[in-house]
């Protein structure tokens, strides 16, 4: 029997939903202090729908975006609840440096003709930028200011081929009303 989307839902049920283990979800609970199932006698837990939204918005933030925990916690700190909800209902997309974009955006980005080359411009930066965060701190012999101005240049190039796109396909649905 299906349960109502604004039921209540143990943790067996939204361990199977989200696809992971229910010690996986108890761990979190120590990590993420937002997270506040209600617990009954005998500390038997209860998500509520939005629970179970912020829940989801920190698996594809850990597991599909690959944020480390503390990414998570700085996301939580910044921008709040609302927006990790969000995430977990897919009304917000991350995108490579961190940032977000309406879902419908997107997709109209993806489905522009040069979305293919601005994908591709968006994982060169996002690569270089990584390759460039693993190495030490500038002026402790790690990153040298050149390859920091680098990683930057192209995160700019694919910054503005993002807003290029997303231009021309405000244009492209203005003209179709």
């Amino acid at each position: 029997m299906q349960k109502a989307p604004d039921a209540f839902r143990t943790i067996s049920e939204v361990a199977e939903e989200l696809d992971v283990p229910q010690h996986v979800l108890r761990f979190w609970e120590t990590r993420f202090s937002q997270i506040r199932p209600m617990k009954r006698a005998g500390g038997r837990r209860y998500y509520r729908p939005q629970d179970v939204d912020l829940l989801r918005g920190i698996r594809k933030l850990l597991y599909d975006d690959g944020y480390t925990i503390k990414g998570v916690q700085k996301i939580l700190r910044e921008h709040g609840i609302a927006h990790v909800i969000a995430i977990g209902r897919g009304e917000l997309e991350t995108l490579p440096a961190g940032g977000v974009m309406p879902v419908q955006t997107v997709a109209e980005v993806k489905a522009a003709p040069e979305g293919a080359e601005m994908a591709r411009a968006a994982r060169a930066a996002q690569a270089t930028a990584a390759a460039v965060a693993r190495k030490a701190p500038a002026g402790q012999g790690g990153v040298s200011r050149r390859e920091l101005e680098q990683a930057l240049a192209e995160l700019e190039e694919a910054r503005k081929m993002l807003l290029a796109a997303l231009e021309r396909a405000g244009d492209a649905s203005a003209a179709e009303s």
